[in-house]
C-alpha cells in the first residue's frame, strides 16, 4: 500500500514539474513577443457575423465601462442587425447605438461621417471606402 502512494505521489509531483516548467516557458515566449498589455487585445475578435452563420456577434464600440451609448463603425445600413461587418468594404458613418447585441434592434440611433464638400445626407452616397 505503501509503494503504490508513494509511486502515485511521484507520478502526480512529475507531472506538477512538467506542467510548471510549460507554464513557465509559456509565459517567457507570451512576454517576449508582447510588450504591452494592449498587445493582447484584438478588438475585432467575433466581428465576422452574418445572418447565415454567427461567428461571435460582437463588433468594435468604444464606450465607457457601464455605459449606455456607445460609439462604432457603420458598415451596414442603419435598422439592420449587424451594424458592423469585418468583411465590409465601405463605411457608412460612426453610429451613435444602444445596442448590446447584433439580434436586438437598436433605438434612438443616429450616424455621422465626416465629409468634404456637398452635403451627403443617404448613407449610400457618404459611404467611403476603406
Amino acid at each position: 500500500m505503501f509503494k503504490l502512494l508513494t509511486k502515485t505521489f511521484l507520478l502526480n509531483l512529475l507531472k506538477f514539474e512538467i506542467m510548471k516548467h510549460f507554464l513557465f516557458f509559456f509565459l517567457f515566449t507570451s512576454l517576449l513577443i508582447a510588450q504591452e498589455p494592449v498587445d493582447y487585445v484584438n478588438p475585432l475578435m467575433g466581428t465576422d457575423s452574418k445572418v447565415s452563420l454567427s461567428n461571435g456577434n460582437t463588433y468594435p464600440a468604444v464606450g465607457l465601462p457601464w455605459g449606455m451609448n456607445l460609439w462604432t463603425p457603420q458598415t451596414g445600413p442603419m435598422n439592420h442587425g449587424w451594424a458592423y461587418q469585418y468583411s465590409a468594404d465601405k463605411i457608412n458613418g460612426f453610429k451613435q447605438t444602444h445596442q448590446p447585441s447584433p439580434w436586438m434592434n437598436d433605438y434612438g440611433k443616429f450616424s455621422i461621417m465626416p465629409i468634404t464638400g456637398k452635403l451627403k445626407f443617404k448613407q449610400d452616397e457618404r459611404a467611403s471606402w476603406f
